[in-house]
């Protein structure tokens, strides 16, 4: 169902979005028409004045009822807070199955890059049904991915990932913006999700040009600059291995311990002194001026696929 004055419900997390909006709506509103029924009840009730003792108020009277009320919603408020809280932690968190897109922001455009290396400018095409991950960074400056029809809205940040996940339920086209402002050519940097039957994707998808998925070209970047002759298992240089990495906890030299992620990945190799693997020493070289984020994404791609074929690190 979808309201008259909102864009249309276009997917499972807009669904749930309305459906706090409205309940919230609906609590405030009872609130409003309490507050403002008691306080014209009262003034038309008690305008010529009562009998009621004035001044400190005797040992007997009771404070039960002031009480009640205050706690009552206090516990209100919380349950308000938990519920929605509760509700809207699961749009928050990336589906782990489903379609990785990676997208990048940039003065004023957005570039996006499905599994099989098909590449788009302003435009995003996804099946429907399909949980969608967005990995996704900015090549300048802070812009925000906002497509009112799923309910999603992220902000996307220079030199760090941020994530979005939807699943949509309709087939249509819908308006992509960046709500964050960029530049002077901000108003003009839109674009268009266009959600499509699993069948109508399969068919576009193969139509697009021929490349490699992301992960191969990830793999021959990492033969390329020369990632293999460290950590490849029968190097000699004494680095981390990488194969079954991805998503699992790694201890560093200063005691914390974090999770390779893709945030740690580039880090890793943006920045590889920051974050220390314990048991190794601080060798790597920083790729930092010499790739860019599209060989960032290709690189954790090949890293990520070495966690379900980890025999193909050693190439």
């Amino acid at each position: 169902m979808s309201f008259p004055l909102f864009p249309v419900q276009a997917s499972t997390q807009a669904m749930r979005t309305d459906h706090i909006f409205f309940w919230l709506v609906f609590i405030s509103g009872m609130i409003v028409v309490l507050v403002f029924g008691l306080i014209f009840t009262f003034s038309f009730r008690y305008r010529n004045g009562s009998s009621a003792q004035r001044g400190e108020l005797p040992e007997w009277v009771s404070h039960d009822f002031e009480i009640g009320w205050t706690t009552a919603t206090f516990f209100l408020f919380l349950f308000v807070a938990w519920w929605t809280a509760a509700s809207s932690l699961g749009a928050l968190t990336p589906s782990k199955s489903g379609l990785q897109i990676h997208v990048v922001a940039k003065q004023w455009m957005w570039k996006t890059q499905h599994p099989n290396g098909a590449r788009e400018i302003n435009a995003l095409h996804v099946p429907v049904g399909e949980p969608v991950t967005l990995l996704m960074t900015s090549q300048d400056v802070i812009h925000s991915f906002f497509a009112p029809q799923f309910r999603i809205k992220k902000d996307v940040l220079p030199g760090r990932y941020t994530d979005a996940w939807f699943q949509a339920t309709t087939t249509g086209t819908f308006h992509l913006f960046c709500t964050q402002l960029c530049g002077t050519e901000h108003a003009r940097m839109i674009g268009d999700i266009v959600a499509m039957t699993p069948g109508d994707y399969a068919r576009w998808s193969a139509a697009q040009p021929q490349a490699d998925d992301v992960a191969s070209i990830g793999a021959s970047l990492f033969r390329s600059l020369g990632c293999s002759g460290c950590h490849a298992e029968n190097s000699a240089v004494h680095a981390p291995p990488l194969a079954g990495l991805y998503g699992r906890p790694v201890r560093l030299s200063d005691g914390r311990t974090v999770t390779a992620d893709d945030a740690y990945l580039r880090d890793s190799i943006l920045r590889p002194g920051s974050d220390i693997v314990d048991g190794y020493e601080n060798i790597m070289p920083s790729f930092a001026g010499l790739i860019g984020d599209d060989e960032i994404f290709a690189l954790t791609a090949y890293i990520r696929s070495l966690a379900d074929h980890p025999k193909e690190s050693g190439r």
